[in-house]
């Protein structure tokens, strides 16, 4: 909004913003409206609908500074529950390059972002982050694509596929989507269009926990894959869904040798184990001026028991929320096993274990 006012005006609003330090403009203009603000990412919902039960779906217009995604990639959506702000990674659903975003989220009965959001109404406003993520489709695209999916692991792989037409894209695509029985199959409707507007562009429904109703019925096998696209060794295959679903297609791809054909993209990661009984050093948190033994659990739950309340999301490494400057001391990443010792460091508490002494920023 700015980037249409006058020079002059500009430039008085860059002075107001020096100013108004330490808060900064954004922090007034948006107690008038959160979409006027200038350095962060803001979305106003503009549309709601749920497809199943246990869905929503919903129509975000983001604010100036949004850049745009990639076909696959995912956002780290904020949302206010109970005065403390949740992140949670979600990825749009919409063809490359649209201009609104659209979502689609699963209330998991554990998940309190996901039930929040079932609750979503026209006009909410969400905090957005600039899009993320290596799960996108290659340039130039591939003569031969299949798009696989199940449950709400459809969204990346349906931006892909509403992308792919949206290109012309030449070749030949196979959606092979998974759901349990016809009537919790996502956007049934959006894919029969695409498949009437693009004639190489064919849709596979496959239903686990029906035997009527789908192109195929039962788990994913090699079976399917032939079935649905009987040339999938010579294409490159794009994969979102549940566990046990990535598993079996890790494990065929593998004994295809064609490891390297296939891209996956999840929001979920393997539970994450602590060696407490090895801890040793102490943790301080330096602006707080709380400190506690090294109990061994990664920093989050011990800033917890310390009577913190740090900013975090999924506990798990994926959306960085909880990401903190590591002042001095070693920790070591619960993920990946990687032990750092940089000063003035950020790093995730959810998945740092401190490694003797640590201090932190917060």
């Amino acid at each position: 909004m700015t980037a249409l006012l006058p020079r002059r005006v500009r430039g008085l609003v860059s002075l107001a913003e020096a100013l108004l330090t330490p808060h900064g403009a954004d922090r007034y203009l948006e107690l008038v409206d959160p979409m006027l603000v200038r350095r962060e990412i803001r979305g106003r919902v503009t549309a709601v609908r749920h497809q199943t039960p246990d869905t929503v779906t919903f129509t975000v217009r983001p604010s100036r500074a949004w850049q745009g995604f990639r076909a696959g990639q995912y956002v780290r959506m904020q949302v206010e529950i109970d005065g403390v702000r949740r992140t949670r990674c979600y990825s749009p659903c919409g063809a490359q390059g649209s201009g609104d975003l659209e979502f689609t989220v699963k209330a998991d009965p554990k998940g309190l972002v996901s039930r929040h959001l079932q609750n979503t109404e026209v006009g909410a406003v969400v905090g957005l982050s600039p899009a993320d993520g290596e799960f996108t489709l290659p340039s130039p695209r591939p003569d031969r694509i299949v798009l696989m999916s199940g449950g709400s692991g459809i969204t990346p792989v349906l931006a892909m596929a509403r992308t792919l037409v949206a290109e012309g894209h030449p070749g030949e695509i196979v959606f092979l989507h998974y759901s349990n029985t016809p009537a919790d199959a996502l956007y049934r409707a959006e894919l029969a269009e695409l498949a009437a507007r693009h004639p190489a562009f064919r849709v596979v429904h496959a239903h686990t926990h029906a035997r009527r109703g789908g192109d195929l019925h039962g788990l994913f096998s090699v079976e399917h894959l032939e079935k649905a696209a009987p040339w999938f060794r010579e294409a490159e295959t794009f994969l979102c869904g549940p566990a046990p679903l990535m598993a079996a297609a890790r494990e065929l791809f593998g004994n295809e040798g064609l490891s390297a054909q296939l891209h996956t993209e999840e929001f979920t990661a393997a539970p994450l184990t602590f060696a407490a009984e090895a801890a040793e050093g102490r943790v301080r948190f330096a602006r707080s001026g709380r400190e506690c033994d090294n109990s061994g659990k990664p920093l989050l739950e011990q800033a917890e028991d310390a009577g913190l309340t740090p900013e975090h999301g999924c506990r798990m490494g994926i959306c960085f929320s909880c990401t903190q400057l590591k002042t001095a001391g070693r920790v070591r990443n619960a993920r990946t096993g990687e032990v750092s010792g940089e000063e003035n460091e950020e790093i995730q508490l959810c998945v740092s274990v401190p490694v003797g002494d640590v201090e932190i920023d917060a």
